[in-house]
Protein backbone atom coordinates (compact mmCIF):
# COMPACT_ATOMS: atom_id res chain seq x y z
CA UNK A 1 0.00 0.00 0.00
CA UNK A 2 1.42 3.35 -0.97
CA UNK A 3 2.20 5.94 1.65
CA UNK A 4 0.77 9.37 2.35
CA UNK A 5 3.81 11.67 2.49
CA UNK A 6 3.81 13.90 -0.62
CA UNK A 7 6.66 13.37 -3.10
CA UNK A 8 7.55 10.00 -1.53
CA UNK A 9 7.55 6.54 -3.08
CA UNK A 10 7.52 4.80 0.30
CA UNK A 11 4.91 2.40 1.61
CA UNK A 12 2.32 3.33 4.22
CA UNK A 13 4.33 1.62 6.99
CA UNK A 14 7.56 3.41 6.00
CA UNK A 15 5.70 6.72 6.07
CA UNK A 16 4.18 5.92 9.48
CA UNK A 17 7.58 5.06 10.96
CA UNK A 18 9.16 8.21 9.51
CA UNK A 19 6.38 10.37 10.99
CA UNK A 20 6.48 8.48 14.30
CA UNK A 21 10.16 9.28 14.69
CA UNK A 22 9.32 12.96 14.27
CA UNK A 23 7.14 12.58 17.37
CA UNK A 24 9.41 10.29 19.39
CA UNK A 25 12.37 12.69 19.59
CA UNK A 26 10.43 15.64 21.12
CA UNK A 27 8.56 13.32 23.51
CA UNK A 28 11.88 11.83 24.60
CA UNK A 29 13.31 15.33 25.08
CA UNK A 30 10.26 16.36 27.11
CA UNK A 31 10.61 13.27 29.31
CA UNK A 32 14.25 14.11 29.96
CA UNK A 33 13.26 17.71 30.76
CA UNK A 34 10.67 16.44 33.25
CA UNK A 35 13.19 14.43 35.21
CA UNK A 36 16.15 16.83 34.94
CA UNK A 37 14.43 20.17 35.47
CA UNK A 38 11.10 19.43 37.11
CA UNK A 39 12.19 16.37 39.13
CA UNK A 40 9.00 14.61 38.06
CA UNK A 41 10.30 11.05 38.16
CA UNK A 42 6.87 9.42 38.09
CA UNK A 43 5.75 11.11 34.86
CA UNK A 44 9.20 10.48 33.34
CA UNK A 45 8.79 6.78 34.14
CA UNK A 46 5.30 6.65 32.60
CA UNK A 47 6.40 8.41 29.42
CA UNK A 48 9.43 6.14 29.03
CA UNK A 49 7.34 3.01 29.51
CA UNK A 50 4.74 4.20 26.99
CA UNK A 51 7.47 5.15 24.50
CA UNK A 52 9.10 1.76 24.96
CA UNK A 53 5.85 -0.13 24.34
CA UNK A 54 4.85 2.06 21.38
CA UNK A 55 8.27 1.68 19.77
CA UNK A 56 8.27 -2.08 20.37
CA UNK A 57 4.89 -2.41 18.64
CA UNK A 58 5.86 -0.03 15.81
CA UNK A 59 9.14 -1.80 15.13
CA UNK A 60 7.42 -5.18 15.25
CA UNK A 61 4.78 -4.12 12.73
CA UNK A 62 7.44 -2.44 10.61
CA UNK A 63 9.55 -5.62 10.50
CA UNK A 64 6.53 -7.73 9.52
CA UNK A 65 5.69 -5.27 6.75
CA UNK A 66 9.29 -5.27 5.48
CA UNK A 67 9.32 -9.10 5.37
CA UNK A 68 5.98 -9.24 3.55
CA UNK A 69 6.32 -6.31 1.14
CA UNK A 70 9.96 -5.20 1.16
CA UNK A 71 11.24 -1.73 0.39
CA UNK A 72 13.78 -2.01 -2.43
CA UNK A 73 11.21 -1.82 -5.23
CA UNK A 74 10.29 1.66 -3.96
CA UNK A 75 13.91 2.80 -3.68
CA UNK A 76 15.43 1.44 -6.89
CA UNK A 77 14.52 4.56 -8.87
CA UNK A 78 16.42 6.80 -6.45
CA UNK A 79 19.47 8.51 -7.91
CA UNK A 80 21.31 7.40 -4.75
CA UNK A 81 20.27 3.74 -4.76
CA UNK A 82 23.68 2.50 -5.99
CA UNK A 83 25.76 4.95 -3.96
CA UNK A 84 24.41 6.24 -0.63
CA UNK A 85 21.23 4.29 0.18
CA UNK A 86 22.93 1.17 1.53
CA UNK A 87 25.76 2.86 3.49
CA UNK A 88 23.21 5.12 5.19
CA UNK A 89 20.91 2.14 5.81
CA UNK A 90 23.75 0.18 7.44
CA UNK A 91 24.68 3.15 9.62
CA UNK A 92 21.02 3.50 10.58
CA UNK A 93 20.84 -0.18 11.50
CA UNK A 94 23.89 0.16 13.77
CA UNK A 95 22.11 2.90 15.69
CA UNK A 96 18.70 1.17 15.60
CA UNK A 97 20.03 -2.12 16.98
CA UNK A 98 22.16 -0.48 19.66
CA UNK A 99 19.25 1.78 20.64
CA UNK A 100 17.00 -1.23 21.06
CA UNK A 101 19.53 -2.96 23.30
CA UNK A 102 20.26 0.17 25.34
CA UNK A 103 16.57 1.03 25.82
CA UNK A 104 15.71 -2.51 26.83
CA UNK A 105 18.53 -2.59 29.37
CA UNK A 106 17.76 0.92 30.66
CA UNK A 107 14.06 0.18 31.18
CA UNK A 108 14.51 -3.27 32.72
CA UNK A 109 17.30 -2.12 35.04
CA UNK A 110 15.29 0.95 36.12
CA UNK A 111 12.22 -1.16 36.85
CA UNK A 112 14.34 -3.51 38.96
CA UNK A 113 16.44 -0.93 40.80
CA UNK A 114 14.10 1.98 41.42
CA UNK A 115 11.24 1.71 43.90
CA UNK A 116 7.67 2.43 42.90
CA UNK A 117 7.11 5.39 42.89
CA UNK A 118 10.65 6.16 41.72
CA UNK A 119 12.99 8.15 43.93
CA UNK A 120 16.71 8.86 43.55
CA UNK A 121 18.94 6.14 44.95
CA UNK A 122 22.39 4.55 44.56
CA UNK A 123 21.52 3.42 41.01
CA UNK A 124 20.57 6.92 39.82
CA UNK A 125 24.03 7.92 38.62
CA UNK A 126 24.49 4.80 36.50
CA UNK A 127 20.95 5.11 35.15
CA UNK A 128 21.66 8.69 34.05
CA UNK A 129 24.79 7.63 32.16
CA UNK A 130 23.15 4.71 30.37
CA UNK A 131 19.96 6.66 29.67
CA UNK A 132 21.99 9.53 28.23
CA UNK A 133 23.66 7.11 25.82
CA UNK A 134 20.28 5.62 24.93
CA UNK A 135 18.80 9.07 24.23
CA UNK A 136 21.74 10.09 22.04
CA UNK A 137 21.47 6.75 20.26
CA UNK A 138 17.73 7.29 19.69
CA UNK A 139 18.42 10.72 18.22
CA UNK A 140 21.04 9.22 15.89
CA UNK A 141 18.58 6.46 14.93
CA UNK A 142 16.00 9.09 14.00
CA UNK A 143 18.43 11.26 12.02
CA UNK A 144 19.91 8.35 10.08
CA UNK A 145 16.42 6.93 9.51
CA UNK A 146 15.25 10.23 8.05
CA UNK A 147 18.39 10.44 5.89
CA UNK A 148 17.78 6.91 4.60
CA UNK A 149 14.12 7.72 3.94
CA UNK A 150 15.02 10.88 2.00
CA UNK A 151 17.72 9.19 -0.06
CA UNK A 152 15.74 6.05 -0.81
CA UNK A 153 12.18 7.27 -1.21
CA UNK A 154 12.20 11.01 -1.92
CA UNK A 155 15.35 11.71 -3.96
Amino acid sequence: MSGFIPFSRASLMLDLVAIAMVGVVPVLAYSIYLVRCKRNLQLHKKIQLVLGVVLLIAVGLFEVDMRLHGWRQFAEVSAYYDSLVFPVLYLHLVFAVSTTALWFYTIVAALRRFPNPPVPNAYSRRHRRIARLAAIDMFCTAVTGWAFYALAFVA
